[in-house]
This record gives structure tokens, C-alpha cells and sequence, in this order.
């Protein structure tokens, strides 16, 4: 529990409890721990560990979380969540089996979630995109035994999306989650994603498609402390690396995936790379076990 970075509050004066945990951690860094665990408290805070968001499903038992005077009842698929150093209180008042993934601020920076700025709360496994996210990780729940780190790659990237997704509905169903995006600028990045191939993608093409101004999209970035060219450049560099180190893309040389994501200027995107993830194109590719049979060019700046 304590490599988890989930404080235990005090045990009943019984028999001792009894847990179990198989942990794995995607390439990114999310780390996934389904626990099966006696009733018991998890409370407390733990100020040491790096910025990040956790969620705990409920995939069985009877549960509740606790934030100061406010406590919560789950329900099967229900999801507590909060940032790393906040104090509270997941209180197991049976034997429960609980999914619980722990997302460092590198995994979510390029969503403009802010990890620091979000409370505790709950997402409720029946309502809207929530229900999609609780579906989606109680199925990686169940498969979880049998997977590889490198078979979570497509999992983080649904998880970094439809968590941001989730919180941008609780934001606007006015519940002053401080961490979450705004509700319009995370409709903006939905549509940005659609648009992340076009090597003409520029701000006056997104606000026509937005019925905006360019001015107001710029103010949605700002209020986030990012900017528009600032995030597409982001975007496109994380499905750049996720294509570089998918084994399904292995047959595709790196300029065919950074043309393929809008860079037109492969001395640039690997520049880009470089200063983004600390190392080559080709070295990333290398260290991912993905490699494939380019062909190098004089002057290949990869």
C-alpha cells in the first residue's frame, strides 16, 4: 500500500485484515493496482509523492469516500478520485475488490488537467461519459492479470481522454472543480484532435470551424496557461510517440508518422521530439522495442 502512495488508517482490533494487489504500469508512467482488500481505511495524505490524480473504482463491496465533512456512498462502478498530497478518507465497510490507477502530471499536462488544483469528488458509473470511463476500466479490471506494460499503451491514451472528458462534465455541471478543463475549451481540444493531421491546421481554421473568434480561443488557452500552438505542437509529439512505439505501426518509417500527424518538416519534428521527451525519434523507437526497417537518407536528421 505504501508503494501505491494509499495511507492506512487504523485496523480494527480483530483478526488481521487481508489484502492482495497485482500492480502494473503503462509506458507512460499510470500505474494500475487491482486490490482485494478486507474492510479497512485508507486515510490520510502522503505529501512526499510526485503530482498526480488517482481514481478508485469499486468493483465490488460496499464503500465510501470522505473529504473533510462530506462523505459519499459508491456504488458498483462508482469512482473516487482527488490529486496526491490531499488528504482522504476511502473507508471499505466490507470485503471489496477496488481498481486503482494512479496518473502523474506528465500523463495529463498535455489535457491541461491540472492535477494540483482538483478536489476530491466522485464520478458516478451511470451518468454519461462517466459510465464510459467506469465500463472501460472495470474491462481493464478484469483483463489486467493477463496484460503487459506494453499492452496499456492503447489504454493510457483512452484513460488520459476520457478522464479529462469526465471532469470537464463535472465542471460544468458547476461542482467548482478547480483541476478540471472548461467545458467549451475541452470541446476545442476534442476538435483539435480531428484536425491534428492537417499540416495546415492553424487558429483562424479552428475558430471558423468553432464559430469563434481566434482572440476567444487564445483567452480558453490562456485561462489554462497554455496556447493554442503550444498544445497542437504537444498533441501532435504524444501520437507521434505513440505510434513510435506501437508494434501496429512498426512498418511505418518515423517521416511517414510525422507527416502523418502535420509536421511537414522532419528536421523540425525531430528537434521538436528531442526537446519534448529527451531523446531521438529513432531512439525512442529503439528503447520501445518497436523498431522497423527505415531507410536512412543523408542528412536523415532522425
Amino acid at each position: 500500500m505504501s508503494r501505491l502512495g494509499l495511507p492506512v488508517g487504523e485496523l480494527e482490533d480483530r483478526d488481521p485484515p487481508e489484502a492482495s494487489v497485482t500492480c502494473l504500469t503503462s509506458p507512460l508512467g499510470i500505474e494500475f493496482a487491482l486490490i482485494d482488500a478486507d474492510a479497512q481505511t485508507i486515510s490520510g495524505r502522503r505529501t512526499d509523492l510526485p503530482a498526480a490524480i488517482w481514481l478508485a473504482v469499486l468493483l465490488s463491496g460496499e464503500a465510501t469516500i470522505q473529504d473533510g465533512e462530506d462523505s459519499l456512498a459508491m456504488a458498483i462502478g462508482d469512482m473516487a478520485y482527488g490529486p496526491t498530497g490531499r488528504t482522504a478518507t476511502l473507508a471499505l465497510h466490507t470485503a471489496c475488490r477496488i481498481l486503482f490507477v494512479s496518473a502523474p502530471r506528465v500523463a495529463l499536462d498535455h489535457r491541461l488537467v491540472s492535477v494540483r488544483g482538483l478536489q476530491i469528488g466522485r464520478l458516478e458509473a451511470g451518468l454519461g461519459v462517466s459510465g464510459i470511463l467506469s465500463g472501460f476500466l472495470r474491462s481493464t479490471a478484469d483483463a489486467l492479470p493477463d496484460l503487459s506494460a506494453d499492452d496499456l499503451r492503447p489504454v493510457e491514451l483512452a484513460l488520459t481522454e476520457l478522464l479529462a472528458a469526465s471532469l470537464a462534465v463535472v465542471s460544468e455541471n458547476g461542482n467548482g472543480e478547480a483541476g478540471a478543463m472548461s467545458p467549451y475549451l475541452h470541446r476545442i481540444c476534442q476538435m483539435i484532435e480531428t484536425l491534428l493531421p492537417d499540416a495546415d491546421l492553424s487558429l483562424r481554421r479552428l475558430a471558423d470551424k468553432a464559430h469563434a473568434s481566434p482572440r476567444y480561443i487564445q483567452k480558453l488557452f490562456a485561462s489554462a496557461g497554455d496556447t493554442f500552438g503550444h498544445y497542437v505542437r504537444v498533441r501532435r509529439l504524444e501520437r507521434c510517440r505513440l505510434d513510435l512505439g506501437s508494434p501496429m505501426r512498426m512498418r511505418l518509417s518515423i517521416s511517414e508518422i510525422c507527416f502523418r500527424w502535420g509536421f511537414n518538416d522532419s528536421a523540425h519534428f525531430s528537434r521538436a521530439f528531442r526537446n519534448q521527451y529527451g531523446m531521438s525519434p529513432r531512439e525512442y523507437r529503439r528503447a520501445a522495442g518497436a523498431q522497423a526497417d527505415d531507410v536512412v537518407e543523408p542528412g536523415d536528421p532522425f
